[in-house]
């Protein structure tokens, strides 16, 4: 059974929808981003305008933070966890890693953690924490795609506020695609039905940004980061089709014994592992646990999202040590 129609069988035997009381500015208060020409790196990038001038538009500080989540969320999220792994989990005294997620679903009411889930504010930390070279420039951001893309070839189309709703563009047809699909991403909030009421916090826009790699899409690197230090990172593959992804420590050891066996599934360290995770521990300063998602594109390091719930906390570990010493992380880092 796919995993959406799994937790959603969940949420109906838990008899109560969640209803996150976050709230979206209304449509009158929503100003486009647009871009100018400015090159701060010459050479990537060249049809791409790059600087970025913000008008006003309310971020999360307009956001209701939800009330303690109720018994029944409680009741959902454990029960959608044991359907996923086979066992309860300990909700009141987290040791798992992947039921810490499932705590911060529950508890974690930080309205700054919260913002962290709007792609175009992430951007701005990037630039801030980093330098703007490190950021993947906005092109645009706003409601209602344009009629005609005024942007060249490739871009990439998605969501500012949820997860796996993009779109590659690089004919007239995917821009077509673009425009008729990105409406129904704008309808909902993200993340409700696992739970995740934190994506509210997220405008609701659509983003265009230059498309990073060639003909396949690039590698992603998620760097999983506990008190400031980075711990592992996933490399994930084939996202377009034949999804998986392979788990490193800093040294860049397999973390499992399958790789370790399959020479064909482990990949030289980036040239930049080092810069990979001096970013991403710069990006997660001051938080207990966060995951830094960044691109690897020839030398450059290009920061792409933070993720707060990795996997929902519903992906198994292999090996299962593995979530139990992130937990330990986690638990440590508080």
């Amino acid at each position: 059974m796919p995993v959406g129609a799994g937790v959603r069988r969940c949420n109906a035997i838990a008899t109560e929808s969640f209803r996150t009381s976050a709230k979206v500015p209304p449509k009158s208060s929503i100003v486009l981003f647009t871009a100018s020409a400015r090159q701060s790196n010459p050479g990537s990038f060249k049809p791409i305008a790059r600087e970025l001038h913000l008008n006003t538009v309310s971020l999360a500080g307009e956001q209701t933070v939800p009330a303690p989540a109720s018994p029944w969320a409680h009741w959902r999220v454990a029960l959608t966890y044991r359907w996923r792994h086979g066992r309860w989990p300990s909700l009141g005294k987290p040791v798992r890693f992947t039921e810490w997620v499932q705590w911060r679903k529950l508890h974690d009411r930080r309205a700054d953690l919260a913002a962290l889930t709007d792609k175009a504010h992430a951007k701005t930390i990037a630039e801030a924490r980093l330098s703007a070279d490190y950021a993947i420039p906005v092109l645009w951001l706003g409601q209602h795609l344009p009629e005609v893309a005024p942007w060249a070839m490739p871009f990439v189309v998605k969501a500012n506020h949820g997860c796996k709703q993009y779109v590659i563009v690089r004919t007239a047809a995917d821009y077509a695609a673009a425009r008729k699909v990105s409406p129904r991403w704008l309808r909902e909030a993200y993340g409700t039905w696992l739970d995740e009421w934190h994506y509210g916090a997220a405008r609701r826009l659509i983003l265009v940004e230059p498309y990073i790699g060639g003909a396949q899409l690039p590698l992603d690197y998620k760097v999983y980061v506990f008190g400031g230090r980075a711990e592992i990172v996933q490399v994930h593959t084939g996202r377009a089709g034949k999804h998986r992804w392979t788990q490193y420590d800093r040294n860049w050891q397999p973390l499992s014994e399958q790789q370790r066996s399959e020479q064909s599934a482990d990949r030289a360290a980036p040239s930049r592992l080092a810069d990979l995770l001096a970013a991403a521990e710069a990006m997660a300063r001051g938080w207990d646990f966060i995951r830094v998602d960044f691109y690897c594109e020839g030398d450059r390091v290009l920061f792409g999202e933070y993720c707060l719930f990795p996997g929902s906390g519903l992906d198994p570990f292999r090996p299962d040590s593995l979530d139990l010493m992130l937990g330990l992380r986690w638990t440590d880092a508080l």
